[in-house]
């Protein structure tokens, strides 16, 4: 069992926004990466976040203190924004550390073929100008994991990636077992990655053990303990756990961190939202049409997306859509707002309708304005469900705190004005909301207030999006456009897209040749035994996990004990996934 090994080393370090020193980002921050760590890395848009990681890869030196990196040490980094060489092809950029090798080197290392698969990247001999931004994306995320690196540096990898992506790259880091530090927005994807979380606060470094769910564990717990000034922050917390511990079973399928003062928070905490309640104010708000697909066909540059389609949505339905990038989601929204014509078949669009519709463009904003200016323009105040918010009260809640909210709009950054954006939406109290990407641009604290203005709203609501964890929380009813015409109603949620994507790519691909050779008797009962004694360790190692995160429960205010425990806890972390790939490899040959 390997020792630990850290990677890099930040001590005191200090980081001001460029040009204004009164801006101070980081402050004092000592902490390490260590080999074989999973760090995600959270916070408020424009808190630190891409700085801490630029400051970890050496892209930007830090104004105060000092950064140590492992002598020799392999570091691949995705910055946020992708900028390729000129007159590159994509071979030039993915497979640079192969430069000069045959095409059948690099083609028989899986880790490159499992890349080029999994971000679905086929035409290597294309031009990088050619490409989309989402294209150039995958490219650049590509080139970052074909390589051997000891550390993944990774801003922003989910951006431009499908829900299937985003299911593949994660399985691909946490197989690969290397160091990996990553900011992103996905709550989904810090769950089923990170084993350690990072919230950029306020020039603070605040570490916490586990992933996404970990995290708002912990950060109720400090609510818990904060002063009545912290009241409503607590009460977002808390309402922000309940529906942790009443969500997927995934989510509560790890072992957590002083779980039983968490789940004292949460004794009296409702649903996150009454079903039944906002149902009828919808049909009273709406009547018993909202919008109506009748044989609708809509065919774009020559590809039929929708294929006579009857479909119909109801008052209060509030339904996510998912499919890959370009199977005509964002089609399907504008066609049930009225903005694209169909090509055949006809929408039914109920008299009392208000609709209004979030797209993944920037509209226009009333640049002349201040923030609450701008949103006062639309309404003084909103009713949401039983709840009336002044125009104040939604902008803080989405973001906009007072001394941001005189603003002048023009001066705003492309996450705030989506935040506005949004946020006059809501003031002019539509009663059938459609929202394409509504997570783009917005940080964890954003997105978990705008789900809870969210459960509130009592309406008609359908979402595209890749955020499965916005899907899962927002949405009642999930359905796909899986490529043949059809709206697909998945009662399975996303977990039934996934097979069923899984499934399609399986029945297309050709039927694997037979196995050259067989092992012989003798070898499969050696593999037996090797596998039934793997599985034995396995099971003890999995007591001594268990026994040391009760452990820690116990040791929650001796920090060097913490420490101590926390090493061991990793050790045999580590150990574990190694019995693991052994016992797979053992099983594989026992069944030859």
């Amino acid at each position: 069992m390997p020792p630990t090994q850290n990677l890099v080393n930040l001590e005191s370090v200090t980081a001001h926004v460029p040009g204004d020193a009164s801006r101070v980002l980081l402050d004092a921050v000592s902490l390490g990466v260590e080999r074989g760590d999973r760090i995600g890395v959270v916070g408020l848009n424009g808190g630190g976040k891409t700085t801490l990681l630029d400051i970890i890869t050496g892209v930007r030196d830090p104004d105060g203190g000092r950064v140590s990196r492992l002598g020799g040490l392999n570091l691949a980094h995705l910055a946020q924004t992708d900028v390729l060489p000129e007159g590159a092809r994509v071979r030039d950029v993915v497979l640079a550390a192969w430069a000069g090798a045959a095409e059948h080197e690099w083609a028989a290392d899986p880790k490159v073929r499992d890349v080029l698969d999994g971000l679905g990247i086929t035409d290597l001999d294309r031009g990088v100008e050619g490409l989309s931004g989402g294209e150039k994306r995958r490219v650049a995320l590509a080139a970052a994991l074909v390589g051997d690196p000891d550390l993944v540096v990774l801003d922003e990898p989910t951006n431009h990636l499908d829900v299937e992506g985003i299911t593949w790259l994660a399985q691909h880091l946490v197989a690969r077992r290397c160091a990996v530090v990553v900011v992103t927005h996905d709550r989904w994807f810090l769950d089923a990655v990170c084993t350690r979380t990072w919230e950029v606060v306020n020039g603070r470094v605040e570490t916490y053990l586990g992933g996404y769910a970990d995290w708002v564990y912990a950060r109720a717990e400090r609510a818990r303990q904060a002063d009545a000034a912290e009241a409503r922050r607590q009460n977002l917390a808390r309402k922000e756990l309940a529906w942790l511990r009443r969500g997927a079973p995934a989510r509560t399928s790890k072992p957590r961190f002083r779980i039983e003062a968490a789940e004292a928070l949460i004794a009296d905490v409702p649903p996150p939202r009454n079903t039944v309640e906002l149902h009828r104010f919808a049909a009273n708000r709406l009547g018993r049409t909202v919008l109506e697909l009748e044989e609708a066909t809509a065919v774009v540059a020559g590809r039929t997306l929708l294929d006579r389609v009857t479909w119909r949505i109801g008052p209060g339905d509030r339904i996510g859509i998912v499919g890959v990038n370009g199977s005509g989601k964002t089609t399907l929204l504008r066609c049930l707002a009225g903005e694209r014509p169909l090509d055949g078949g006809r929408l039914v669009r109920g008299r009392t309708v208000q609709l209004a519709q979030l797209t993944q463009e920037l509209v226009d904003l009333p640049s002349d304005m201040r923030v609450l200016e701008a949103t006062e323009q639309v309404a003084k105040y909103v009713r949401l469900g039983k709840a009336e918010l002044s125009a104040s009260q939604v902008l803080e809640r989405l973001g906009f705190p007072a001394s941001r909210q005189w603003t002048p709009v023009g001066d705003l950054s492309g996450g705030e004005r989506r935040r506005l954006q949004l946020t006059r939406l809501l003031m002019a109290e539509p009663n059938v909301l459609l929202l394409d990407e509504p997570t783009n641009d917005l940080d964890v604290d954003t997105l978990a207030q705008l789900e809870d203005l969210l459960d509130g709203w009592p309406g008609t609501l359908v979402v595209v999006s890749h955020d499965r964890y916005l899907l899962e929380r927002a949405c009642d009813t999930v359905v796909a456009l899986l490529g043949d015409g059809k709206i697909t109603h998945l009662p399975g949620g996303i977990d039934e897209y996934l097979r069923r994507r899984e499934a399609a790519r399986a029945a297309a691909a050709p039927a694997p040749q037979q196995a050259k050779r067989v092992s012989s008797a003798a070898e499969q009962r050696a593999a037996r035994k090797e596998a039934a004694r793997l599985e034995r360790r396995m099971e003890q190692l999995a007591a001594t996990e268990a026994r040391l995160h009760e452990q820690l429960a116990e040791a929650a205010t001796d920090p060097d004990r913490l420490m101590e425990l926390d090493r061991e806890l990793k050790a045999v972390v580590a150990e574990r996934e190694q019995v693991e790939l052994e016992w797979l490899e053992a099983a594989e040959r026992a069944e030859s």
